[in-house]
Protein backbone atom coordinates (compact mmCIF):
# COMPACT_ATOMS: atom_id res chain seq x y z
CA UNK A 1 0.00 0.00 0.00
CA UNK A 2 1.37 3.53 -0.58
CA UNK A 3 2.39 4.91 2.40
CA UNK A 4 0.89 8.11 1.99
CA UNK A 5 -2.44 6.67 1.72
CA UNK A 6 -2.09 4.52 4.62
CA UNK A 7 -1.22 7.50 7.07
CA UNK A 8 -4.11 9.27 6.01
CA UNK A 9 -7.04 9.66 8.14
CA UNK A 10 -9.99 7.16 6.83
CA UNK A 11 -13.54 8.04 6.33
CA UNK A 12 -16.37 5.94 5.85
CA UNK A 13 -19.32 6.76 4.02
CA UNK A 14 -22.69 6.34 5.25
CA UNK A 15 -25.04 5.82 2.30
CA UNK A 16 -26.41 9.39 3.10
CA UNK A 17 -23.69 11.28 2.08
CA UNK A 18 -23.76 9.04 -1.39
CA UNK A 19 -27.11 9.72 -1.81
CA UNK A 20 -26.49 13.52 -1.59
CA UNK A 21 -23.74 13.36 -4.17
CA UNK A 22 -26.13 11.37 -6.70
CA UNK A 23 -29.24 13.40 -6.16
CA UNK A 24 -30.61 16.11 -8.34
CA UNK A 25 -30.32 19.24 -6.43
CA UNK A 26 -33.29 20.14 -4.10
CA UNK A 27 -35.67 22.91 -3.99
CA UNK A 28 -35.29 22.70 -0.10
CA UNK A 29 -32.50 25.52 0.83
CA UNK A 30 -31.32 23.36 3.99
CA UNK A 31 -30.76 20.15 1.80
CA UNK A 32 -29.77 21.83 -1.16
CA UNK A 33 -27.04 23.11 1.27
CA UNK A 34 -26.24 20.28 2.24
CA UNK A 35 -25.76 18.34 -1.22
CA UNK A 36 -23.69 21.99 -2.28
CA UNK A 37 -21.40 20.90 1.30
CA UNK A 38 -20.79 17.21 0.21
CA UNK A 39 -19.93 18.05 -3.47
CA UNK A 40 -17.35 20.58 -2.71
CA UNK A 41 -16.24 17.93 0.21
CA UNK A 42 -16.35 15.43 -2.51
CA UNK A 43 -14.53 17.10 -5.43
CA UNK A 44 -12.08 19.22 -2.69
CA UNK A 45 -11.15 17.31 0.33
CA UNK A 46 -11.92 13.56 -0.78
CA UNK A 47 -7.99 12.82 -1.75
CA UNK A 48 -7.07 14.20 2.02
CA UNK A 49 -8.40 11.22 3.05
CA UNK A 50 -9.01 7.62 2.28
CA UNK A 51 -12.64 6.98 1.66
CA UNK A 52 -14.54 3.79 2.69
CA UNK A 53 -17.77 2.27 3.10
CA UNK A 54 -19.18 -1.32 3.19
CA UNK A 55 -21.68 -4.19 1.75
CA UNK A 56 -24.22 -2.06 3.46
CA UNK A 57 -23.75 1.04 1.87
CA UNK A 58 -23.66 -0.51 -1.25
CA UNK A 59 -26.99 -2.18 -1.10
CA UNK A 60 -28.86 0.60 0.37
CA UNK A 61 -27.10 2.53 -2.11
CA UNK A 62 -28.90 0.22 -5.59
CA UNK A 63 -32.63 0.23 -3.71
CA UNK A 64 -34.79 3.04 -4.95
CA UNK A 65 -35.00 4.51 -8.75
CA UNK A 66 -33.22 2.48 -10.89
CA UNK A 67 -31.26 5.82 -12.65
CA UNK A 68 -30.21 7.43 -9.41
CA UNK A 69 -29.14 4.37 -7.73
CA UNK A 70 -26.56 3.62 -10.45
CA UNK A 71 -25.47 6.78 -10.37
CA UNK A 72 -24.62 5.87 -6.13
CA UNK A 73 -23.22 3.11 -7.25
CA UNK A 74 -20.95 4.54 -10.08
CA UNK A 75 -19.80 6.90 -6.96
CA UNK A 76 -18.80 3.55 -5.09
CA UNK A 77 -16.64 2.29 -7.58
CA UNK A 78 -13.68 4.24 -6.41
CA UNK A 79 -14.75 3.54 -2.56
CA UNK A 80 -13.24 0.44 -0.81
CA UNK A 81 -15.39 -1.50 0.64
CA UNK A 82 -14.86 -2.68 4.39
CA UNK A 83 -16.05 -6.32 5.11
CA UNK A 84 -18.70 -6.38 7.73
CA UNK A 85 -16.93 -9.01 10.40
CA UNK A 86 -18.97 -11.17 13.21
CA UNK A 87 -17.49 -8.36 15.62
CA UNK A 88 -18.74 -5.37 13.80
CA UNK A 89 -22.24 -7.21 14.20
CA UNK A 90 -22.04 -8.23 17.63
CA UNK A 91 -21.08 -4.40 18.50
CA UNK A 92 -24.31 -2.92 16.11
CA UNK A 93 -27.04 -5.73 17.92
CA UNK A 94 -25.15 -4.16 21.10
CA UNK A 95 -25.81 -0.74 20.33
CA UNK A 96 -29.61 -1.39 19.74
CA UNK A 97 -29.77 -3.54 22.54
CA UNK A 98 -28.32 -0.72 24.98
CA UNK A 99 -30.47 1.95 23.29
CA UNK A 100 -27.57 3.98 21.96
CA UNK A 101 -29.44 3.45 18.78
CA UNK A 102 -33.12 3.07 18.19
CA UNK A 103 -34.00 -0.76 17.83
CA UNK A 104 -35.80 0.35 15.04
CA UNK A 105 -32.29 1.39 13.29
CA UNK A 106 -30.21 -1.50 13.41
CA UNK A 107 -28.70 -0.89 9.78
CA UNK A 108 -27.52 2.24 11.46
CA UNK A 109 -25.81 0.64 14.30
CA UNK A 110 -24.15 -1.95 11.67
CA UNK A 111 -22.98 1.62 9.87
CA UNK A 112 -21.78 2.79 13.47
CA UNK A 113 -20.12 -0.62 14.09
CA UNK A 114 -18.01 -1.17 11.12
CA UNK A 115 -16.46 1.88 10.81
CA UNK A 116 -15.50 1.70 14.57
CA UNK A 117 -14.26 -2.26 14.42
CA UNK A 118 -12.12 -1.07 11.54
CA UNK A 119 -10.43 1.83 13.13
CA UNK A 120 -11.91 4.43 11.00
CA UNK A 121 -11.48 8.11 11.74
CA UNK A 122 -14.68 9.28 10.96
CA UNK A 123 -17.82 7.90 9.77
CA UNK A 124 -19.38 10.60 7.91
CA UNK A 125 -22.93 10.93 7.71
CA UNK A 126 -26.24 13.12 6.87
CA UNK A 127 -28.36 10.82 9.47
CA UNK A 128 -29.68 13.84 12.07
CA UNK A 129 -32.28 11.69 13.60
CA UNK A 130 -29.95 8.46 14.71
CA UNK A 131 -26.16 9.58 14.11
CA UNK A 132 -25.12 13.00 14.05
CA UNK A 133 -27.16 15.09 16.88
CA UNK A 134 -25.38 16.10 19.84
CA UNK A 135 -27.30 13.54 22.33
CA UNK A 136 -26.49 10.18 19.65
CA UNK A 137 -22.78 10.80 19.16
CA UNK A 138 -22.39 11.61 23.12
CA UNK A 139 -24.35 7.91 23.56
CA UNK A 140 -22.99 6.31 20.70
CA UNK A 141 -19.08 7.20 21.85
CA UNK A 142 -19.72 6.31 25.29
CA UNK A 143 -20.71 2.71 24.69
CA UNK A 144 -18.23 2.06 22.02
CA UNK A 145 -16.01 3.31 25.07
CA UNK A 146 -17.37 1.17 27.55
CA UNK A 147 -17.12 -1.75 24.89
CA UNK A 148 -13.59 -1.19 24.48
CA UNK A 149 -12.99 0.74 20.85
CA UNK A 150 -12.26 3.81 20.18
CA UNK A 151 -15.71 5.54 18.40
CA UNK A 152 -15.17 6.71 14.57
CA UNK A 153 -15.59 10.88 14.93
CA UNK A 154 -19.24 10.98 13.46
CA UNK A 155 -19.49 14.09 11.07
CA UNK A 156 -21.41 15.69 8.05
CA UNK A 157 -19.39 16.67 4.90
CA UNK A 158 -19.32 20.43 6.40
CA UNK A 159 -17.63 19.94 9.46
CA UNK A 160 -14.96 18.01 7.11
CA UNK A 161 -14.53 20.29 4.89
CA UNK A 162 -14.09 23.29 6.98
CA UNK A 163 -11.33 21.27 9.07
CA UNK A 164 -8.43 21.69 6.72
CA UNK A 165 -5.31 19.24 7.40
Amino acid sequence: MNSKLSSLSVVYLETTVVSYLAAKPSRDVVVAGHQQSTQEWWEYRRQDFRVVASQLVLQEAGGGDVQVAQRRLDILQSVELLEITPDATALARALVENAAIPKTSLEDALHVAVAVVNRCTYLMTWNYRHLVGAGARARIEAFCRDKGYEPAIICTPEELLEDEP
